[in-house]
């Protein structure tokens, strides 16, 4: 069996508010398990100024008490206790045992004493597996388990290195209500994000835990219900009109940029058949059938059919006759330079509509307006598909067909620009 326990180093306070705190105080090692706590007594007082909280050891090269021990006599004491908790807990673990709080007292004080034989150099030691370690445990199973993308592979990347900068010591014991608000704050204030980043980097921060959790590597479950308010905003969503589609369809590429020619056409190939960027990218020549194509998503794993439409068909019989690696159907490059090239495409061809985002940081709620070529992406493909399909008055449930929507839920901010847009094309009808 194997024994969840939590150990912790602290100075222990003396004295009271009224007659004030002493400036060092007793080490004492606190030892929490299933059957409750039992504290000892390390044998050395620590000056309270040069203790870390964070690392449980005294700062380096700092000394204590009235006989001036060093800071590294001490951590070294530190860690022979860490030591001895451990290969204490394993002579029950062993014996497949749970012992009382008074039977781990005597065991480990007998085995400080050195009263009883605790050789274990014949037997594999298993190191200790830091919060890291188990993260990364927590990426290559949960990757394997549910196919993550490489997208899905750097987020999680993104949330590690953030729990490393927020503190290099943490233990699952540490997040209490208190560290979870200080890490919060930590990604508002160092890592300068949004509020709606911040609330995405909680989720995915509590689906570690849960994991854990589930793996009996700690039994803190206080992030369970732990909901930092965060101002948010809906956010908006980036599509082309029908006008801008056409504006940038017969926006006539001079010879110096003709890269951008079939950046376009991938582009334009989205708008009309709603695929991701992804899907674009890994289309094959025998995915497409004489009046649709067939493909298994990326993202979702989802098999759709969709029908091919007059401008969609164009596109492919342009390319039909031109070779690319691995029998793709499209010349996609890249999703970042596609991206970068897609603004610039943008821009030449005028689409600068002014579109204001807002957003909060903390409680600062900040307005930016910047031109719509700015915001453009390949992600603005599919929903330039969704919200022109919408506004042409094809049903809600067709449109989720093509594009693998499970819910009106991730339909309705599609739905009411749809929605606004006949609004407005009904108003044309009162200048006439």
């Amino acid at each position: 069996m194997k024994i969840k326990r939590n150990l912790l180093f602290f100075v222990d306070k003396e004295g009271n508010q009224e007659k004030g705190y002493k400036l060092d105080g007793k080490l004492r090692l606190r030892i929490r398990f299933t059957s409750g706590k039992v504290d000892f007594n390390v044998g050395y007082r620590v000056d309270i100024a040069k203790w870390s909280t964070e690392t449980q050891r005294c700062k380096s090269g700092t000394t204590h008490g009235k006989k001036k021990v060093s800071a590294l006599e001490i951590n070294n004491e530190i860690q022979r206790l860490e030591n001895l908790a451990d290969t204490t807990f394993k002579t029950f673990e062993v014996n497949d045992h749970l012992p009382t709080l008074q039977e781990y007292r005597e065991r480990f004080n007998k085995t400080n004493k050195g009263d009883v034989d605790m050789d274990f150099s014949n037997e594999p030691k298993e190191a200790q597996k830091s919060f890291i370690d188990i993260f990364d445990e927590f990426v290559k199973e949960s990757g394997t388990q549910n196919d993550w993308t490489d997208s899905t592979y750097k987020k999680f990347g993104s949330v590690r290195n953030h729990l490393k900068d927020f503190d290099g010591h943490i233990v699952f014991e540490d997040f209490s209500e208190n560290k979870l608000i200080d890490y919060v704050n930590f990604l508002r204030t160092q890592k300068n994000m949004r509020n709606s980043t911040i609330e995405k980097q909680v989720k995915f921060l509590k689906w570690f835990l849960r994991w854990a959790l589930r793996k009996s590597y700690h039994n803190n479950n206080v992030f369970e219900t732990f909901k930092p308010k965060l101002k948010t905003t809906q956010k908006k969503v980036i599509f082309l009109t029908w006008t801008e589609l056409t504006q940038l369809r017969e926006y006539n590429i001079p010879e110096t940029k003709k890269y951008l020619d079939r950046v376009r056409d991938v582009f334009l190939f989205q708008c009309f058949s709603g695929l991701r960027y992804s899907d674009v990218f890994n289309l094959r020549r025998s995915d497409v059938k004489e009046n649709h194509i067939e493909v298994t998503t990326v993202k979702t794993a989802d098999s759709l059919i969709i029908e091919l439409n007059d401008h969609s068909k164009a596109i492919l019989n342009k390319y039909k006759n031109v070779h690319f690696e691995h029998d793709k159907v499209l010349p996609v490059i890249t999703n970042q330079k596609m991206n970068d090239y897609l603004k610039e495409l943008a821009e030449l061809a005028g689409i600068d509509e002014p579109i204001r985002e807002t957003y909060y940081k903390g409680n600062e709620r900040i307005d930016e307006v910047m031109p719509k070529y700015a915001l453009l992406g390949t992600h603005a493909g599919r929903r330039t598909f969704i919200c022109n399909a919408l506004s042409l008055g094809i049903p809600a449930q067709v449109v989720m067909k093509w594009t693998g929507h499970s819910d009106y839920k991730a339909m309705k901010p599609y739905i009411d620009i749809a929605d606004d847009i006949k609004a407005n094309a009904m108003n044309k009808f009162n200048q006439l």
